[in-house]
């Protein structure tokens, strides 16, 4: 007997309405067991069924909300599609490594590089969304309906929409005292509503992003700013930008394995103990740190449009170099000289990538070849996840038995640590590379190196990996990270300073601060916080 889909029930006689309930209930049944498993901890089934019962009907209406609206403007099969895609992308990564996809992990995936993103894509990633994606839009296309015309799809939209209000808000008067302490103490459970929230962030991130790439005039930033004229040397500063490198993973911190035996042997150098980053991700973070904005005023749009501190440096004379082994500097460097040595073509050191030692080869030319002070920057590939071990060459694994895997989910707890830790002991041989050639040139220059991490690591503490968790509900794994100072014996810095500021309370805005007493700048513009140390 030959299959017909005719056969199938209601194969001729689906509606855009019907469509969308399916495509909603699907979404809710095979998307959000992230969000329920959370949710559950918080209310436990037995006795609380009727409010979980109300909450998946809530999420159901809201799913079918936005379908719903946006039908309106895009055919339905189309926003249909797009959303069962989104879910299957956004939930596998949920699911493996307790990521969220807010609007900072989409700028995230917007500047990313090829590199980084090769790292995250496996075979784990193609069945999931084989099964969960693919294979339903194929059937959601091989499905027939005849659309109506457009005014009645207009008002059947409309109608949809509508029912799905008032559903919610009866869900939400059914258990008013429970929602009401719900979205106040569990707002953050939002975050793993799938893929309602991801395409809400978005929306987001597409407003935000317009309003920044738009940004014609740099408005200069304190322009009074000057070297101080007491400063008689030359300056000679390293800034290390880390990458992914959580502070109680340096045994300088009283990490029990010893991942600095290089570094701990300078008796110049000061690892400071409580730094919180200013962001999750590298996107945020980067520029954050260099923003002549604090924390807690940073915003992406506001900072595009205004001169980091880089770019005040550079008023004063300081002659600037970033060199880059990441993706970028996020705009930091956009009107600095900027060198990319993620290449193979810049880069002399590379095997299966190119190492950030690399990059401080020719430093030595750069520095004869310039006159007053200088800031190098070296932007890290540092430990990049989730391919741990490709961030260092074969003969740092010292810890083994280590990952060797992309995919996580394939390798034990001790594995991934062990190859974090191997990335770290490579970083630790890096910056000791680096201070080595400040020391070489001591003797002409005020010297100092500053090394900060732009954010930290989940390793599968409470079900969490990577990093890129939204500010509010991110693990400290996520967010302490280390900051080192090393200073010559030509540097006017105090480093007894530095030593009794080393376990104060501290975060990424001190980043500016120290960049500007490094070079005796004078600037109103910063606001006042606890700075890493003094200089006479």
């Amino acid at each position: 007997m030959k299959l017909s889909l005719n056969a199938i029930p209601f194969y001729n006689k689906v509606t855009p309405t019907v469509l969308t309930l399916i495509t909603a209930a699907f979404l809710l049944l095979t998307s959000n067991h992230v969000f329920f498993e959370k949710l559950l901890v918080i209310y436990p089934l037995a006795e609380n069924m009727g409010f979980i019962l109300s909450v998946g009907l809530l999420l159901f209406c809201i799913l079918v909300l936005f379908i719903a609206v946006l039908s309106l403007l895009v055919p339905v099969r189309w926003v249909c599609s797009f959303f069962l895609l989104t879910a299957a992308v956004a939930g596998f990564y949920m699911d493996r490594f307790g990521i969220t996809f807010d609007d900072v992990m989409l700028q995230n995936i917007v500047e990313t590089d090829v590199s980084e993103a090769a790292d995250l894509f496996s075979y784990g990633l193609i069945l999931y969304v084989l099964v969960l994606g693919i294979f339903p839009v194929i059937g959601l296309w091989l499905l027939k309906f005849t659309p109506s015309l457009w005014w009645r799809e207009l008002r059947y939209g409309l109608q949809t929409a509508l029912v799905s209000i008032f559903a919610m808000v009866l869900c939400i008067v059914s258990f008013s005292d429970v929602y009401a302490v719900f979205s106040h103490e569990h707002k953050n459970l939002r975050y793993y509503s799938n893929p309602s929230y991801a395409i809400y962030s978005l929306g987001k991130f597409i407003t935000s992003y317009s309003k920044t790439v738009t940004v014609t005039e740099i408005k200069t930033t304190s322009p009074n700013a000057d070297i101080a004229d007491t400063d008689s040397g030359h300056e000679l500063i390293i800034m290390v930008v880390g990458e992914t490198a959580r502070r109680d993973r340096f045994s300088l911190n009283g990490y029990a394995r010893n991942t600095n035996p290089e570094l701990s042997k300078e008796s110049r150098l000061v690892s400071y103990s409580h730094i919180s980053a200013c962001g999750t991700s590298t996107a945020v973070s980067v520029p954050c740190m260099f923003s002549m904005l604090d924390h807690d005023n940073y915003s992406r749009s506001a900072a595009s449009g205004m001169e980091n501190v880089l770019d005040v440096l550079a008023r004063v004379g300081v002659n600037i170099l970033w060199r880059d082994n990441n993706s970028g500097s996020k705009g930091v460097a956009d009107r600095i000289p900027f060198e990319d040595f993620s290449d193979k073509a810049r880069n002399p050191v590379c095997d299966v990538e190119c190492r950030d030692v690399g990059m401080l080869q020719g430093l030595q030319e750069y520095i004869d070849a310039q006159s007053g002070d200088i800031l190098i920057v070296l932007h890290q590939m540092g430990n990049h996840g989730p391919a741990y071990y490709k961030r260092y060459p074969a003969e740092f694994e010292r810890f083994t038995p280590a990952c060797h895997s992309a995919e996580l989910g394939q390798c034990s707890d001790e594995e991934i640590n062990n190859a974090y830790d191997n990335a770290i002991l490579y970083t630790d041989y890096f910056l000791a590379k680096a201070i080595a050639l400040l020391k070489a040139n001591t003797p002409n220059y005020e010297t100092a190196l500053l090394y900060v991490s732009d954010h930290g690591e989940s390793l599968g503490e409470n079900g969490l990996y990577l990093h890129g968790m939204p500010y509010l509900i991110a693990p400290a794994e996520q967010i302490d990270v280390p900051v080192i100072a090393w200073v010559g014996e030509s540097s006017d810095v105090d480093i007894s300073s530095a030593l009794e500021l080393k376990d104060v309370s501290n975060s990424h805005d001190a980043v500016c601060h120290a960049l500007l007493d490094l070079f005796e700048v004078d600037s109103a513009s910063v606001s006042n916080g606890p700075s890493l140390f003094q200089v006479n």
